[in-house]
C-alpha cells in the first residue's frame, strides 16, 4: 500500500494539486479536529456502500486519526479496483504534531 507523509500532503496543497481527500474517521472526530481542506466523510465501516461516491480515476488520499482505519481503507479500495490510492501516514494526530500545531491531538 501506498503511503504519504504529511510534509507530501502539505506540498500538494500548497500546490493545489488535484486528489480526493477521503476522511474516515467518524464524524464526532471531524469535529475534534480537521484539515481546513475539502473532504468526502465516509466512516471506514461505511465505505463499502458509498463507495460509488469516489471516482476511481481521481488520486484518493485517506486520513484517519492515526493510520490504521485509513489503511484499511485503503486496502478496501484497491480490492474494489482503485489503483491511485494512498494512506496518510500518522493520520491527523502526524498533522498536528508536524504541521499544524493549533489542532488537537486526541
Amino acid at each position: 500500500m501506498k503511503e504519504i507523509t504529511v510534509e507530501e500532503l502539505k506540498q500538494k496543497i500548497d500546490k493545489k494539486e488535484p486528489f480526493t481527500f477521503l476522511d474516515v474517521r467518524d464524524l464526532f472526530e471531524a469535529n475534534i479536529s480537521n484539515l481546513d481542506i475539502e473532504s468526502v466523510q465516509i466512516p471506514v465501516n461505511e465505505l463499502s456502500e458509498n463507495i460509488e461516491k469516489l471516482d476511481p480515476q481521481s488520486e484518493i488520499i485517506v486520513m484517519c486519526r492515526s493510520g490504521n482505519r485509513s489503511a484499511t481503507a485503503c486496502e478496501r479500495l484497491e480490492e474494489a479496483g482503485f489503483t491511485n490510492v494512498a494512506n496518510l501516514k500518522g493520520g491527523i494526530n502526524e498533522w498536528a504534531r508536524k504541521i499544524d500545531s493549533s489542532l488537537p491531538v486526541y
